[in-house]
């Protein structure tokens, strides 16, 4: 017998057509957005699985509870730590799409290595000084290794990518293991051995409690000095203090910063409490590794499928653990 999945946030004509192309037979679809009060409370009621972009946003005190009979509570974005989930039912499996954005991060994560290998940023502003540093030598990214922390969807589609550049992959993930070809595959204990390896390293693991403040001054210290730090995932997961000690310590180490430690979707605003901008071998974009809007239906069908699973009796991807539910 099909399920029943609820939307709870807006789409507009072309996404529902592509969620409905997406779940196929598996079940009825319900959009919040074209319920009345008492048709809201009927909805969440039957919702077999509930399709949401932020639960804390789109649903009303005292909605929550009726989901308690759900199968999956799937939500949009990849990294949904902001989200309150602990107000959620207790007993309601919930997934994340993790992952959906791997291909344009991935670039970016490429886009920001060269950028501080070849000294781009560096050069440009020496150029519009009038300095012509034509000797001044630069970096290649071949013969180097790429530490990837958090190797899922992310983290391989970037190793695709730097293999075509000629870098070693070495990785982390919570199995330790993988069947892609790594050189070098470990567990979270041994983060440090990823860290003195890599020269390029790249975060793109989830926040946890487990990795919040997880990278600080012993683990900066234990990387190499020239070292080209990428931070895709969460800023909470290396200390702010420290980094901006250590990038004032050693010049030729490069942080490459996507994700901030304070930022508007998931606080309200921006703000750092040291100033990184000032800093030669810093490399700074606003959290805009994802954002590309011809993405957004991959992402969009990546979730919807997912959905289905649950709706058709299998197993969901992306699932959290007791150790994921940050809040």
């Amino acid at each position: 017998m099909p399920g029943t999945l609820v939307v709870s946030f807006n789409l507009n004509a072309a996404d529902r057509a592509l969620v409905a192309d997406a779940v196929g037979g598996a079940g009825e679809i319900i959009h919040l957005a074209d319920c009345d009060e008492a048709g809201r409370a009927a909805a969440l009621s039957r919702a077999d699985v509930l399709f949401a972009a932020n639960t804390a946003r789109e649903l009303r005190p005292g909605e929550a509870g009726l989901l308690a009979g759900a199968r999956l509570i799937q939500f949009m974005p990849a990294g949904i730590d902001f989200i309150p989930i602990g107000d959620l039912p207790p007993g309601v499996q919930v997934a994340t799409n993790a992952g959906a954005y791997a291909e344009p991060m991935a670039e970016h994560a490429v886009a920001m290595a060269l950028a501080a290998a070849k000294r781009l940023i560096v050069e440009h502003g020496e150029l519009a000084r009038g300095t012509f540093n034509q000797q001044v030598p630069n970096r290649m990214l071949a013969g180097g290794v790429c530490g990837i922390f958090g190797y899922g969807a992310i983290g391989r589609a970037t190793a695709r990518l730097l293999r075509a550049f000629g870098m070693r992959i070495h990785a982390i993930n919570r199995g330790g293991g993988s069947e892609d070809g790594v050189e070098w595959m470990g567990t979270p204990d041994q983060l440090d051995t990823l860290l003195g390896a890599s020269d390029v390293l790249v975060i793109s693991a989830p926040l946890t409690r487990a990795t919040e403040r997880l990278i600080g001054a012993a683990q900066l210290a234990a990387m190499k000095s020239g070292t080209i730090l990428i931070n895709l995932a969460r800023g909470e997961i290396i200390e702010e203090a420290a980094l901006y000690a250590h990038l004032q310590a050693n010049p030729g180490f490069t942080a490459c910063i996507d994700a901030w430690w304070i930022e508007p979707v998931r606080h309200g605003r921006f703000a750092m409490d040291y100033p990184f901008m000032t800093l030669a071998n810093v490399i700074g974009s606003p959290h805009n590794s994802a954002s590309v809007p011809s993405t957004r239906p991959t992402g969009l069908r990546r979730a919807a499928e997912n959905c289905s699973r649950a709706l058709r009796g299998e197993m969901p991807l992306n699932l959290l653990g007791a150790g994921d539910r940050y809040l």
